[in-house]
């Protein structure tokens, strides 16, 4: 038997795609709290100006009641937005376990659109792992609806037409 013991590490998820909107087009969808409702999980609170603090709200699991605690930590108009997504309770395992990560959007334009990198970073595994194997999927779905709603206006921006 050995002494070896696991030292926990992080992993991020990077999911890069080209969008066939526009950079102004995938900025809006990104920054307007009600197309974010429509391809991600609805906002609350939500403003994209650095220092916001806003929550989503998922499935509860064990001691954690669900809520997703957001803040604005950059935002470079039309190229980079970032904000911590902490969630999770200490005395969860597996799905609902504590975490504390960054998710940060790139956006670079290109014939044809707007590639468009995301990156969640600051899984600590092991105890992130469960996170981290939903998030990886998770991530690449939500792109893909990110592209679909890039195009439409969001509904308090249409409602004077």
């Amino acid at each position: 038997m050995t002494g070896l013991t696991l030292e926990p590490h992080t992993r991020d998820i990077v999911v890069e795609e080209v969008l066939r909107h526009p950079p102004a087009k995938v900025w809006r969808a990104l920054t307007s709290g009600e197309l974010i409702a429509r391809w991600l999980m609805p906002p609350s609170g939500f403003a994209a100006v650095a220092g916001t603090r806003f929550t989503f709200q998922t499935t509860p699991a064990g001691e954690w009641d669900g809520t997703i605690r957001c803040e604005v930590l950059e935002v470079i108009e039309g190229e980079r937005f970032a904000y911590a997504w902490r969630g999770g309770h200490i005395g969860n395992e597996g799905y609902g376990s504590l975490l504390d990560t960054v998710v940060t959007f790139t956006l670079a334009p290109v014939e044809g659109g707007t590639r468009l990198r995301v990156e969640h970073s600051g899984f600590v595994l092991p105890r992130n792992q469960t996170a981290h194997r939903n998030m990886s999927e998770g991530w690449r779905t939500v792109v893909g609806r990110l592209d679909a709603f890039a195009g439409e206006t969001p509904p308090k921006e249409n409602s004077n037409g």
